[in-house]
Protein backbone atom coordinates (compact mmCIF):
# COMPACT_ATOMS: atom_id res chain seq x y z
CA UNK A 1 0.00 0.00 0.00
CA UNK A 2 1.35 3.44 -0.84
CA UNK A 3 0.56 6.91 0.41
CA UNK A 4 1.15 10.29 -1.23
CA UNK A 5 2.10 13.55 0.50
CA UNK A 6 2.37 17.16 -0.64
CA UNK A 7 5.44 18.03 1.41
CA UNK A 8 8.28 16.55 3.43
CA UNK A 9 7.34 16.07 7.09
CA UNK A 10 9.54 15.55 10.13
CA UNK A 11 9.45 11.74 9.92
CA UNK A 12 10.37 11.78 6.22
CA UNK A 13 13.15 14.29 6.86
CA UNK A 14 14.60 12.00 9.54
CA UNK A 15 14.30 8.97 7.26
CA UNK A 16 16.13 10.80 4.45
CA UNK A 17 18.92 11.90 6.82
CA UNK A 18 19.46 8.30 7.95
CA UNK A 19 19.96 6.84 4.46
CA UNK A 20 23.54 6.44 3.21
CA UNK A 21 22.47 6.10 -0.44
CA UNK A 22 19.83 7.60 -2.70
CA UNK A 23 18.91 7.13 -6.34
CA UNK A 24 18.30 9.82 -8.97
CA UNK A 25 16.19 9.23 -12.11
CA UNK A 26 15.73 11.62 -15.02
CA UNK A 27 14.69 11.37 -18.66
CA UNK A 28 14.33 13.50 -21.77
CA UNK A 29 12.50 12.89 -25.04
CA UNK A 30 14.54 10.69 -27.38
CA UNK A 31 17.19 9.97 -24.74
CA UNK A 32 17.93 7.06 -22.46
CA UNK A 33 16.46 7.10 -18.97
CA UNK A 34 19.20 7.86 -16.49
CA UNK A 35 19.23 6.21 -13.06
CA UNK A 36 22.18 6.86 -10.75
CA UNK A 37 23.05 5.84 -7.19
CA UNK A 38 24.50 8.60 -5.00
CA UNK A 39 26.15 8.75 -1.59
CA UNK A 40 28.92 10.81 0.02
CA UNK A 41 26.58 12.67 2.43
CA UNK A 42 25.52 14.85 -0.50
CA UNK A 43 21.73 15.22 0.00
CA UNK A 44 19.92 17.89 2.01
CA UNK A 45 16.31 18.74 2.77
CA UNK A 46 16.13 22.55 2.52
CA UNK A 47 12.43 22.90 3.27
CA UNK A 48 9.11 21.04 3.13
CA UNK A 49 9.04 21.32 -0.66
CA UNK A 50 12.72 21.82 -1.51
CA UNK A 51 15.74 19.52 -1.55
CA UNK A 52 19.20 19.68 -3.08
CA UNK A 53 22.18 17.48 -3.69
CA UNK A 54 25.82 18.19 -4.31
CA UNK A 55 27.00 16.59 -7.54
CA UNK A 56 30.57 15.36 -7.84
CA UNK A 57 32.03 14.80 -11.30
CA UNK A 58 31.92 11.20 -12.43
CA UNK A 59 31.41 9.34 -15.66
CA UNK A 60 28.81 11.66 -17.21
CA UNK A 61 26.40 14.51 -16.67
CA UNK A 62 23.09 13.07 -17.81
CA UNK A 63 21.09 14.56 -14.95
CA UNK A 64 22.00 18.12 -15.95
CA UNK A 65 21.25 17.42 -19.63
CA UNK A 66 17.86 15.91 -18.79
CA UNK A 67 16.88 18.68 -16.40
CA UNK A 68 17.73 21.25 -19.06
CA UNK A 69 15.59 19.40 -21.61
CA UNK A 70 12.67 18.35 -19.39
CA UNK A 71 13.11 19.40 -15.76
CA UNK A 72 11.52 16.32 -14.23
CA UNK A 73 13.37 14.32 -11.59
CA UNK A 74 12.62 11.51 -9.15
CA UNK A 75 14.72 10.85 -6.06
CA UNK A 76 14.33 7.49 -4.29
CA UNK A 77 15.45 6.43 -0.83
CA UNK A 78 14.97 2.90 0.48
CA UNK A 79 15.67 1.39 3.86
CA UNK A 80 18.00 -1.59 3.90
CA UNK A 81 17.20 -2.16 7.60
CA UNK A 82 14.03 -1.88 9.70
CA UNK A 83 11.49 -0.53 9.36
CA UNK A 84 11.15 -1.26 5.65
CA UNK A 85 10.25 1.80 3.60
CA UNK A 86 10.67 3.28 0.13
CA UNK A 87 10.33 7.05 -0.24
CA UNK A 88 10.17 8.75 -3.64
CA UNK A 89 10.36 12.50 -4.16
CA UNK A 90 8.86 13.72 -7.45
CA UNK A 91 9.80 17.18 -8.61
CA UNK A 92 11.46 19.55 -11.01
CA UNK A 93 15.07 20.54 -10.77
CA UNK A 94 17.61 23.06 -11.88
CA UNK A 95 21.38 23.11 -11.50
CA UNK A 96 23.78 25.69 -10.11
CA UNK A 97 27.35 25.32 -11.36
CA UNK A 98 30.39 25.98 -9.21
CA UNK A 99 31.43 29.59 -9.68
CA UNK A 100 27.97 30.86 -10.67
CA UNK A 101 25.60 33.04 -8.61
CA UNK A 102 23.91 31.08 -5.84
CA UNK A 103 26.43 28.25 -5.72
CA UNK A 104 28.28 29.35 -2.60
CA UNK A 105 25.06 29.83 -0.62
CA UNK A 106 23.84 26.32 -1.53
CA UNK A 107 27.31 24.79 -1.07
CA UNK A 108 27.26 25.88 2.58
CA UNK A 109 24.76 23.06 3.27
CA UNK A 110 27.20 20.33 2.19
CA UNK A 111 30.59 18.90 3.06
CA UNK A 112 33.43 20.22 0.93
CA UNK A 113 33.95 17.34 -1.47
CA UNK A 114 36.79 17.27 -4.02
CA UNK A 115 35.38 17.23 -7.55
CA UNK A 116 32.18 19.13 -6.71
CA UNK A 117 30.83 20.58 -9.95
CA UNK A 118 27.22 21.60 -9.37
CA UNK A 119 24.29 21.44 -7.03
CA UNK A 120 20.90 20.21 -8.14
CA UNK A 121 18.14 22.30 -6.57
CA UNK A 122 14.80 20.47 -6.64
CA UNK A 123 11.28 21.76 -6.08
CA UNK A 124 9.31 18.81 -4.66
CA UNK A 125 5.85 18.39 -6.22
CA UNK A 126 4.84 15.29 -4.25
CA UNK A 127 6.17 12.35 -2.24
CA UNK A 128 5.22 8.71 -2.17
CA UNK A 129 5.86 6.19 0.59
CA UNK A 130 5.55 2.47 -0.07
CA UNK A 131 6.24 -0.64 1.99
CA UNK A 132 9.72 -1.65 0.83
CA UNK A 133 9.14 -5.23 1.94
CA UNK A 134 10.92 -6.55 -1.16
CA UNK A 135 14.13 -4.61 -0.43
CA UNK A 136 16.77 -6.86 1.14
CA UNK A 137 18.40 -6.28 4.51
CA UNK A 138 21.95 -5.03 4.04
CA UNK A 139 24.50 -3.45 6.35
CA UNK A 140 26.24 -0.19 5.57
CA UNK A 141 29.98 -0.71 5.92
CA UNK A 142 31.57 2.59 4.83
CA UNK A 143 31.68 5.22 2.12
CA UNK A 144 34.04 4.60 -0.77
CA UNK A 145 36.86 7.16 -0.79
CA UNK A 146 38.01 6.45 -4.37
CA UNK A 147 36.17 9.29 -6.14
CA UNK A 148 37.21 11.90 -3.57
CA UNK A 149 40.85 10.71 -3.75
CA UNK A 150 40.74 10.78 -7.56
CA UNK A 151 39.56 14.39 -7.63
CA UNK A 152 41.84 15.53 -4.78
CA UNK A 153 44.97 14.44 -6.63
CA UNK A 154 44.10 16.21 -9.88
CA UNK A 155 45.52 19.53 -10.97
CA UNK A 156 42.54 21.95 -11.18
CA UNK A 157 43.62 23.42 -14.55
CA UNK A 158 44.03 19.95 -16.06
CA UNK A 159 40.67 18.86 -14.65
CA UNK A 160 38.92 21.91 -16.12
CA UNK A 161 40.53 21.22 -19.51
CA UNK A 162 39.04 17.70 -19.47
CA UNK A 163 35.66 19.00 -18.28
CA UNK A 164 35.59 21.53 -21.15
CA UNK A 165 35.47 18.65 -23.65
CA UNK A 166 32.44 17.04 -21.96
CA UNK A 167 29.74 19.36 -23.27
CA UNK A 168 27.31 16.67 -24.49
CA UNK A 169 25.40 13.87 -22.79
CA UNK A 170 25.73 10.29 -24.01
CA UNK A 171 22.68 10.94 -26.21
CA UNK A 172 24.09 14.22 -27.57
CA UNK A 173 22.10 16.63 -25.40
CA UNK A 174 23.93 19.84 -24.47
CA UNK A 175 25.64 20.09 -21.09
CA UNK A 176 26.89 23.33 -19.54
CA UNK A 177 30.34 22.65 -18.14
CA UNK A 178 31.85 24.31 -15.12
CA UNK A 179 34.69 26.72 -15.76
CA UNK A 180 36.00 27.04 -12.19
CA UNK A 181 36.63 24.67 -9.34
CA UNK A 182 35.04 25.54 -5.98
CA UNK A 183 37.33 27.93 -4.10
CA UNK A 184 37.77 25.83 -0.98
CA UNK A 185 41.01 26.08 0.94
CA UNK A 186 40.61 22.88 2.97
Amino acid sequence: MSAFFDEIGDAQRAFIAAQPVFFVATAAAGARINLSPKGMDAFRVLGPKRVAYLDVGGSGNETQAHLTADGGITIMFCAFDNPALILRLYGHGTYVLAGTPGYDALAGHFPRLPGARQIFDIAVDSLQESCGWGVPHMNFDRERKTLAKFHAQQDPAERLAVIATRNRSIDGLPVTVQTVMPGWDD
